[in-house]
């Protein structure tokens, strides 16, 4: 059965914009929660990953895991954060044991997630971070849950005020 998919897209007013979102999201996440963060360099993927981070409890320092492939962060669910910049492709990633079946007891977020592509779990919260040209400090996130459980997450998430 395909699971269902849900898009959507929200504005943010800059990294603590950026920061509040990943907070609101990581508040709701459940054990499970896949998170596929793609944008270009300086995007906010990372500012998105440490406000998820704080939204899980998570309290020591959060920074993109670049050079150590990822990084593992006790909250009230396990943060995985996994930085796929500089892997050769999806198989390396496999390879390293960076995706395995024990994130299913967490929450994983990937940066540079298209470089994992036809690797990720097919259902996830794909989340793509620009920046506005006509605002560069702003951030437009566009979603696409897919599977029940992300969408709800979504939902919640990106709910207005």
């Amino acid at each position: 059965m395909v699971p269902a998919v849900q898009s959507g897209s929200k504005i943010s007013g800059g990294p603590d914009g950026t920061h509040e979102i990943g907070r609101q999201i990581g508040a709701i996440a459940v054990a499970g929660t896949v998170l596929a963060l793609i944008g270009p360099l300086g995007a906010g993927k990372t500012q998105l990953t440490k406000g998820v981070a704080a939204g899980l409890g998570v309290t020591e320092v959060v920074n993109s895991p670049t050079f150590i492939l990822m990084n593992e962060h006790v909250g009230r669910l396990r943060l995985y954060h996994v930085d796929a910049y500089r892997l050769g492709g999806a198989e390396e990633a496999w390879a390293a044991g960076i995706l395995d079946d024990r994130h299913t007891d967490g929450v994983t977020v990937v940066e540079w997630a298209d470089l994992l592509d036809g690797w990720l779990p097919l259902e996830r919260l794909e989340i793509h971070l620009s920046a506005l040209a006509s605002e560069p400090m702003r951030r437009e996130l566009h979603w696409t849950a897919i599977g029940s459980a992300h969408q709800r997450l979504a939902a919640e998430a990106f709910a207005e005020p």
